[in-house]
């Protein structure tokens, strides 16, 4: 595997994980919370991973273990981890208290009125960076393993994942200010939330450049690609709903979609 496709798919996963700072430094400078522009960031970005995930990713990952297996056991193994994708975050996801999660939307007001030691709150922006960075990590791997099959797609989950991972820094950082008052603070623990992405990215390359094979790649590609649907359907959308209650966010899934469709034609 060359040296300068994994340097240059850990860049990408860097660089959608540390996007948490952007949300971060929008929190800190911005008096009002674009609500109308999150809402059809976050329906982009779903819409970019569902497109992919099924239009790309799924049907590589079902040639490469077809090719392997057959077309029976092939298929049979290429559905087994589109579930275990899903399962796999599943899991993480009932691992986080409900009320820590991160997905409840926040907004740049609620910075304003700071109350100086109010532990629950600080409480909660501590375990809200725990979260983002527990579901992060299999963020990572997909971005990662996907850029190193195609750099193409690769850039495109990347930015996917970071227009995602934009309101999860504000919620990091929302109450982390709102609490210690102080900007520092709230920004590097934005920040460093994201920093799980690319030490997901790193385990996902040992994993492959240690037992890397056409059946576990098929399986960890078709695992990506379930990971992706799953983040889609149960934090994107939802938290673009909760930014606006028009129809934007589904504008924004149809953009995504049509992006994606069409960058994708462009690189046949």
């Amino acid at each position: 595997m060359p040296d300068d496709n994994v340097l240059f798919a850990f860049g990408l996963t860097l660089f959608a994980g540390l996007s948490t700072g952007i949300g971060s430094a929008i929190a800190f400078f911005s008096r009002r919370t674009g609500k109308t522009f999150l809402s059809a960031a976050l329906g982009f970005s779903g819409g970019v991973m569902i497109y992919v995930s099924f239009v790309e990713i799924f049907s590589k990952a079902l040639d490469e273990l077809s090719a392997a297996h057959g077309e029976v056991y092939g298929t049979w193994y290429t559905v087994l981890g589109f579930f275990g994708g899903i399962v796999m975050i599943l899991i993480i996801d009932r691992l986080v208290p409900s009320y820590e999660n991160p997905h409840e939307a926040r907004s740049v007001e609620q910075m304003t009125g700071a109350a100086p030691g109010d532990a629950a709150l600080l409480r909660m922006g501590l375990f809200t960076a725990l979260a983002i960075a527990i579901h992060n990590f299999p963020e990572g791997l997909a971005t990662f393993t996907a850029a190193l099959d195609d750099p193409e797609v690769g850039i495109s989950i990347a930015v996917a994942i970071a227009i995602h991972n934009i309101p999860e820094g504000i919620s990091v950082s929302v109450p982390i200010y709102y609490v210690t008052g102080s900007r520092a603070k709230a920004f590097w623990l934005s920040f460093l939330s994201g920093v799980s992405e690319p030490v997901g990215a790193l385990i996902g390359y040992a994993l492959v450049r240690a037992f890397f094979s056409p059946t576990l790649f098929g399986v960890l590609f078709a695992g990506v690609a379930g990971i992706m649907v799953y983040i889609s359907l149960d934090e994107l959308l939802p938290a673009a709903h909760r930014y606006d209650t028009g129809h934007t966010a589904i504008y924004g899934l149809i953009a995504g979609m049509f992006v994606m469709a069409l960058s994708l034609l462009m690189f046949m």
